[in-house]
């Protein structure tokens, strides 16, 4: 996972509106990219965050129709900013507030993995799009649970040991960046931070109860003359 800033921001997945990447540099550690946008510029200061296709950036740079950010060499690496060129759009979504409404579900903009888009079929109420994943991320996907998708909110509606599949609304379809996509386009994909919450306190309790197991034997019982 990454992280771009210290402190921790939150994201509904719900996208505010779609950018253009207006240039994008990449150094041996970290690059920088120049995003043109409208709406998530109105009341963002310098330091605030930004999901820019579901990883959260910092803004260290604002102008009246852009702004800038440094993405770390490990995201570029890890996930699908690396492959951008100018002109590609981009999914924008400022963070959370607490007055504001959780429309979509707790997104982090930690990305756990990229995905590739392996069928995309159109029906009359809605589209649906199988995404094939990485054993590390399925693990964290459940059927009807929430799936971040470069930073859109979505509902899994299948799962298996290879891929995924969500159906899209026609609203959400025209609104995001999924309208651009095809076969073998790859995405961000961040999974529900519920199901690595509770991975992790299993993991303490299996390690507790490993812990008062006794570290006594036959062989240290016998080597003791009982």
């Amino acid at each position: 996972m990454f992280l771009e800033k210290e402190g921790e921001c939150v994201f509904t997945g719900i996208v505010e509106e779609v950018g253009i990447l207006k240039e994008i540099t990449k150094g041996s550690e970290f690059g920088v990219i120049e995003v043109q946008c409208s709406k998530v510029l109105e009341d963002t200061k310098i330091g605030d965050s930004i999901a820019t296709n579901g990883v959260c950036l910092t803004v260290k740079e604002k102008n009246s129709d852009s702004f800038k950010a440094d993405v770390m060499g490990e995201t570029l690496e890890k996930s699908s900013l690396g492959d951008l060129r100018s002109g590609d759009k981009l999914n924008l979504e400022r963070a959370l507030k607490a007055s504001d409404r959780l429309g979509g579900h707790i997104v982090s903009g930690h990305i756990d993995g990229i995905g590739r888009i392996v069928s995309i079929k159109k029906e009359a109420d809605g589209t649906w799009f199988t995404i094939s994943a990485s054993k590390d991320v399925l693990k964290y996907i459940i059927y009807k649970g929430s799936i971040g998708i470069d930073g859109i909110s979505l509902t899994v509606a299948y799962v298996d040991n290879e891929i995924f599949k969500v159906s899209v609304i026609p609203h959400t379809l025209e609104n995001t960046i999924l309208i651009n996509k095809k076969i073998n386009s790859k995405v961000n994909l961040e999974c529900d931070l519920i199901g690595k919450y509770v991975e992790k306190l299993c993991g303490k309790k299996d390690e507790v109860e490993e812990e008062k197991k006794s570290n006594i034997t036959m062989e240290f019982l016998m080597e003791n003359g009982f």
